[in-house]
């Protein structure tokens, strides 16, 4: 039972891989497949917190792992959906580079001051994974997007500047940061 949220964890590595071939295998219904696993790996996020919380193993450990894994999710789905929809990020590639200099600054900075990667679980972050969701559900199903992009980007920008304030303010690493609101009180521990 203990172990269910670090198998949830590793579903979302194996998701991202079966939408990886999906995506390159030319599946028919391919943009259909990637939603509704793209969807599945949204949900296993969900689910490995809520039930790691339930059962009490909610450790630094599986904290560490879920974030990581989430990394390689988003990594993946991201290339995936990009590949189905060139034109599309070949027209809009400003924003998407801005938030991955963002997200890799992020990654040094934390790596550079604490020696370990990023495991804050914003709530600021959690918001932009559903726009992120909902802006490439929309791109997968019609090649192309406009508000839920511009949603997607504006809540990405924000919640990248949070996590590198939140990572520059903290006196020590720390897993589940809720906001930069919380890192004095996190501080004081």
């Amino acid at each position: 039972m203990k172990n269910i949220p670090f198998l949830l964890v590793y579903s979302r590595i194996v998701i991202a891989l079966v939408i990886g071939v999906i995506t390159w295998s030319g599946f028919p219904n391919t943009p259909i497949l990637v939603v509704a696993f793209m969807t599945i790996g949204l949900i296993t996020d969900v689910l490995d917190g809520v039930i790691a919380r339930l059962l009490g193993v909610a450790t630094e450990k599986l904290r560490v792992w879920d974030s990581n894994a989430d990394q390689f999710f988003w990594i993946i789905v991201i290339g995936c959906v990009f590949y189905i929809n060139g034109s599309f990020i070949r027209q809009h590639y400003f924003p998407v580079v801005i938030i991955l200099i963002l997200e890799t600054s992020a990654y040094l900075i934390s790596y550079l001051k604490f020696r370990r990667t990023i495991a804050t679980h914003s709530y600021m972050a959690k918001f932009w994974t559903l726009t992120m969701l909902a802006f490439l559900i929309d791109l997968t199903l019609h090649s192309q997007s406009t508000i839920t992009f511009k949603i997607c980007v504006l809540f990405g920008i924000i919640s990248r500047i949070e996590i590198i304030l939140i990572i520059w303010r903290l006196k020590s690493w720390a897993t589940d940061v809720p906001s930069l609101l919380a890192v004095r009180k996190i501080n004081k521990r």
